[in-house]
């Protein structure tokens, strides 16, 4: 697999090796031991998740300001585009954001680090994204960036995206005093 160094620390965009022909194709999306050696993932998942959106549909940005979860994530059917943004006071690219395609063709992967704030926007009519997570999914500690803070300035490809309610209430980064 190919490994791309992001501006924001320890985030990276893997694309993995893919085996295909015109019977289709196979591809290893996670194998514990080369994804510690190869992106010093040392984490252990303990959550795997599926979610399907439509077109234009936003979640995000998403965080937990306890158990904060690493995600490992990828697009099985259509294609977003996926957001992280360093919300971790003491790291050098705090308040910077990072944004990557994933689709069902290129088959590329996310890894956003605990600590970052995780979100996408659907481009085609369905898109299937599954994530694994290094903690445990816990409402109560769930906060929300609001996807378009000025400040972080993060560049959708989508004008009016379709937001949850709660996504709707989401807070700068300067309210979330981090």
């Amino acid at each position: 697999m190919d490994i791309i160094e992001t501006p924001l620390l320890g985030v990276k965009v893997i694309q993995p090796q893919v085996f295909g022909d015109s019977r289709g194709f196979f591809l290893e999306t996670f194998e514990k031991n080369r994804y510690k050696e190869m992106l010093d993932i040392d984490l252990e998942f303990v959550q795997d998740n599926h979610s399907r959106s439509t077109k234009d549909v936003l979640r995000g940005m998403h965080f937990q300001t306890i158990n904060p979860q690493g995600k490992l994530v990828r697009v099985v059917r259509g294609a977003v585009y996926d957001v992280a943004v360093d919300i971790r006071p003491d790291s050098p690219s705090f308040g910077q954001w990072y944004g990557v395609l994933l689709t069902e063709e290129n088959k590329t992967q996310f890894w956003v680090p605990p600590g970052l704030a995780h979100g996408f926007v659907v481009l085609s009519d369905v898109a299937d994204f599954e994530y694994k997570c290094t903690n445990y999914y816990t409402p109560e500690h769930e906060a929300c960036l609001i996807w378009n803070d000025p400040r972080v300035g993060i560049e959708w490809p989508v004008e009016t995206p379709r937001l949850s309610e709660k996504d709707k209430r989401g807070k700068s980064l300067e309210e979330l005093a981090l």
